[in-house]
């Protein structure tokens, strides 16, 4: 609970970006492109990073990184309330990156020490503190930020500072908790598969996390200017829609856990993607009242999706639970900065209704689960054999 509460904070913070952007659009006079450039390097600096710390946690765990990693937070906030030109906001942006690559693969770890072996609902607990986070960004960024200005952006640093401080009363109990293991061997049965068919698993479900974070990015990121030049509503008001749509991808993030761990992760991966189809195909096409109910819709089924794909390949990889959530957190990152910056220069020359037209389709890469192995079947399966 703790480190979801930090993932919380942590992703507050970050979603202060794409809620600014309306603002940061019309003060620095930014086009679509500058605008995905300034989401690129967020992105792209937390998920170049995060595999590799990853992978050096994986043999040297540092229990108090986590603490570092929202104090680098807190210097990019810090920077981008007081930018003055573009380049500061995009050093801002960097930092708060960083900070995100250092505090993802260590607090996912310390969400599995704990799990009790529910590892489906352990990450959904980790990963709705974020999903929360995302959502009250853009709340926060509506009645406070865009009010009073791009330095009040500099009040959530004090949220910065409290991550750390209990960030650190975490890093102490994962250096207890490492002390008291160390003592005893962990029982734990691996699952053993021939190394091709690993790697084969881990690029489908690369490709899966692909369709999602493309698809969520197009929302996330541009679902306000959607909203403005579509059905004409104000920028204060398109902030609380989306706040609507992150709530509800909260919401179906932490009613995937249990459903993780009852029905395995290979049937929540099917369904959190293919069946937010429907949906997609039809949203660019309604109008203003049923496209507020369709993203409701859509953010409540794809959001089970990532946690089941991370339990699913640290299953698939057993020991390596760093590289797994730096891998696939960092690659989620990279995708959703790469396609912010795509979907921007789209946007810029074919307009952003086009966007969503195009991006409607990408749920079908969810057929692509009938290409992984048969595993995570959940206690359900269990409990019937």
């Amino acid at each position: 609970m703790a480190v979801s509460f930090c993932h919380l904070l942590n992703d507050t913070m970050q979603s202060l970006i794409p809620a600014l952007y309306p603002m940061l659009k019309d003060g620095y006079a930014l086009d679509f492109t500058q605008i995905g450039l300034l989401g690129l390097v967020f992105q792209v600096t937390a998920s170049l990073l995060q595999p590799f710390i990853g992978i050096y946690t994986d043999k040297r765990p540092l229990p108090y990184s986590l603490s570092v990693g929202m104090g680098f937070s807190l210097i990019g906030l810090l920077l981008m309330a007081y930018a003055h030109t573009y380049a500061v906001l995009l050093l801002g942006a960097g930092v708060l990156g960083l900070g995100s690559a250092v505090f993802h693969p260590e607090s996912s770890r310390v969400a599995r020490l704990a799990s009790g072996g529910r590892h489906g609902l352990a990450q959904s607990l980790f990963q709705v503190g974020g999903n929360f986070g995302s959502a009250l960004g853009p709340l926060l960024a509506a009645f406070i930020v865009l009010p009073r200005g791009q330095e009040s952006v500099a009040w959530f640093s004090a949220a910065a500072l409290a991550g750390m401080i209990i960030l650190f009363q975490v890093g102490r109990w994962y250096s207890q908790h490492r002390v008291a293991t160390a003592k005893r061997m962990a029982a734990a049965p691996a699952i053993v598969l021939p190394r091709a068919k690993v790697m084969k698993a881990i690029a489908v479900l690369a490709l899966l996390v692909l369709s999602k974070y493309l698809y969520m990015t197009s929302l996330s990121s541009y679902y306000t200017f959607y909203m403005i030049e579509r059905f004409d509503v104000s920028v204060q008001y398109a902030q609380i829609l989306l706040f609507v749509f992150l709530g509800a991808v909260a919401i179906g993030t932490v009613a995937g856990g249990p459903v993780v761990d009852w029905f395995g992760t290979k049937f929540v991966i099917w369904f959190s993607i293919l069946g937010a189809l429907p949906f997609t195909l039809v949203l660019p096409y309604v109008g203003y009242n049923t496209t507020i109910v369709l993203t409701f819709i859509i953010g409540v089924i794809m959001a089970s999706a990532f946690s089941a794909i991370v339990v699913f390949a640290q299953e698939l990889v057993p020991g390596r639970v760093g590289m797994i959530a730096g891998l696939f957190f960092g690659f989620a990152f990279g995708i959703g900065g790469i396609g912010a910056a795509a979907l921007g220069v789209v946007a810029d020359h074919k307009g952003i209704v086009y966007v969503y037209q195009v991006c409607s389709f990408l749920p079908l890469l969810g057929l692509l689960t009938v290409l992984l192995p048969d595993i995570g079947k959940g206690r359900r399966h269990k409990i019937k054999v």
